[in-house]
């Protein structure tokens, strides 16, 4: 080794020294913020020496991050986050995001803390949101916090420095979530405050429709919106808003109510004008008629407009005389002109109810005059029932054929069977009622009554030849001679005498007379009694052959009324 060798290579002292200086340089550490400066610019990278010895390369987009334009040049100080002193291509890993998003978390953090507002930019649009740079940290807004109502053009909100506040700030996640919407409530509701206090109910303002919804229109009256309900838009129905307002109209509206604690005011333009309710009792009485126009059609009736502002309403049950169970507009249109009548006023509700079928003749009215009781009429079989026939008859209207008035004879359970929907039937009309609206038919009535016509001249009284068609322990079950009737003889009036009360004395076939004791043609009955014949037969007997004075015997009086009955029988 050479003297110059020797003297050139360094001394324990100095080696001591370069390392003393290299710690010094290395007063720096990983995961903090340091500054550098810019020494070179190659395409999209910056070379930064951060005094290490080493440099390292930054991204030149992390410097306009945010989308704010942040020019660079060779010279500039900037500070960047030391992930890493050297990596394997012997470079520090540096990152001008993290170190811009140190810095503002603990500015963030604190107004968190304090919660004051802070300034961003919205800078980028995803999912669900948008993203906001406050000042390096990214944070998220979402779509329901952008404003008071929804935005549908974020596009001029989009680069423009604006306050937000912080909801939630999740350091260890690096999450922030911010409002905006927060902002222009309270912003808002200073303002509401102060004009809400220069407002009162009852006064009379102008402003400018600014939104219209199916239930009424937002007027804005000077930096405080006011509900102006579709009801209090005309005194006339109005379907939409749309029908008489367009969004930037103006229009003067009348204060109806504040609400102070919501700032809630609700406007109308109808109380500017005349009431039409006023003395509507007078204008439109009970039992008059009058001509409207259809507005409205629900499932419980109609609306029929009588003048501008004045609206009835025509109740499903009112609407037709037959149709029970039909739509209202399958009967009447909108826009349709109809006849009514007022049924009813109210003019504290402010209702009116009217009548659609009372202008029209009842059908069961018109029938009664066409077809009177006793007439004959034909009508389709519309339903059968367990009770009976419906006809449809002239008019639109049903009658009935109950089951008893079906056939003199046959039960009607089984008579009804013999008749299918769609059968043509003719019938005798039996009764109208109009206030229940029923016709009651009967088909048996048209082929006469055989009880009238096979008693003749029978009543109570008369003395009828029986034939016994049954015998029973109870009595005897007979046939009235030359008639189709049958009646019930009981036990006790099969004889005067108990001993002879007997109804094994009498055999089927045998024939006898009895007494007619009831005879009713309407209800068709008729009951016999052998007993009451031979009661009136003896008084008979003794009011002809004795006297209480005579001094005959019953024996003797029975004998010669006996004997008389024989010889009128000879003869």
């Amino acid at each position: 080794m050479s003297a110059t060798a020797s003297a050139a290579a360094p001394s324990r002292d100095d080696f001591a020294a370069m390392l003393e200086e290299s710690f010094e340089n290395h007063d720096v550490a990983e995961g903090s913020v340091v500054q550098g400066t810019v020494t070179a610019i190659e395409k999209d990278m910056a070379v930064i020496d951060v005094g290490l010895k080493t440099e390292g390369r930054v991204a030149l987009k992390e410097f306009g991050a945010g989308g704010r334009d942040a020019p660079l040049k060779v010279g500039d100080v900037v500070e960047v986050y030391l992930e890493r002193v050297e990596n394997a291509l012997g470079e520090a890993v540096l990152s001008r995001d993290k170190a811009r998003r140190e810095e503002s978390w603990v500015k963030l953090e604190v107004a968190f803390n304090d919660n004051q507002k802070v300034e961003g930019v919205i800078f980028n649009q995803v999912k669900g949101g948008f993203t906001v740079d406050l000042q390096g940290a990214t944070a998220f807004l979402p779509r329901s916090q952008v404003d008071i109502r929804p935005v549908r053009d974020v596009g001029p909100l989009m680069g423009t420095p604006q306050p937000f506040q912080i909801l939630k700030m999740d350091r260890r996640r690096g999450n922030i979530v911010v409002s905006r919407r927060t902002v222009l409530e309270e912003s808002r509701a200073e303002m509401r405050q102060e004009l809400v206090q220069n407002l009162e109910e009852g006064q009379v303002i102008e402003g400018v429709v600014k939104n219209i919804t199916d239930y009424g229109a937002f007027v804005d009256l000077g930096g405080i919106d006011g509900l102006l309900h579709v009801t209090d838009i005309a005194w006339r129905r109005v379907n939409h808003p749309t029908e008489l307002l367009q969004i930037g109209q103006q229009v003067k509206v009348k204060i109806i109510k504040i609400n102070h604690e919501t700032h809630r005011i609700s406007l109308g333009m109808k109380q500017l004008l005349d009431d039409p309710w006023q003395g509507i009792e007078a204008k439109y009485p009970a039992g008059a008629k009058f001509t409207g126009r259809v507005t409205n059609i629900t499932d419980y009736g109609a609306f029929v407009e009588l003048e501008p502002g004045i609206e009835g309403l025509i109740h499903v049950s009112e609407m037709s005389w037959t149709k029970k169970n039909v739509h209202p507009g399958k009967i009447v249109a909108t826009s349709q002109e109809v006849d009514v009548m007022v049924l009813e006023v109210d003019p504290v509700k402010r209702r009116i109810s009217l009548g659609l079928k009372q202008v029209m003749q009842n059908p069961w009215e018109a029938f009664l005059e066409q077809h009177p009781v006793g007439s004959e009429v034909e009508g389709e079989v519309k339903n059968k029932t367990e009770f009976g026939l419906f006809l449809g008859l002239d008019g639109d209207v049903d009658g009935m054929v109950h089951l008893s008035d079906l056939d003199w004879n046959r039960p009607g359970e089984v008579m009804i069977e013999e008749f299918k929907k769609g059968d043509i039937v003719r019938a005798q009309v039996l009764d109208v009622d109009v206030e229940k609206e029923r016709i009651s038919l009967g088909v048996k009535q048209l082929g006469g009554d055989p009880f009238v016509d096979t008693t003749g001249e029978m009543r109570k009284g008369s003395v009828v030849t029986c034939e016994v068609i049954e015998v029973k322990d109870g009595g005897l079950e007979v046939k009235i001679v030359d008639t189709e009737l049958t009646a019930f003889i009981r036990r006790a009036d099969l004889a005067r005498e108990r001993a002879d009360q007997r109804p094994e004395r009498f055999a089927v076939g045998e024939k006898f007379d009895a007494r007619v004791t009831q005879f009713d043609k309407k209800a068709h009955k008729i009951a016999v009694s052998i007993k009451a014949l031979e009661i009136a037969e003896e008084k008979e007997a003794v009011a002809t052959y004795g006297s209480s004075d005579s001094g005959a015997s019953l024996g003797d009086i029975l004998g010669a009324a006996l004997k008389k009955r024989e010889e009128g029988s000879e003869d």
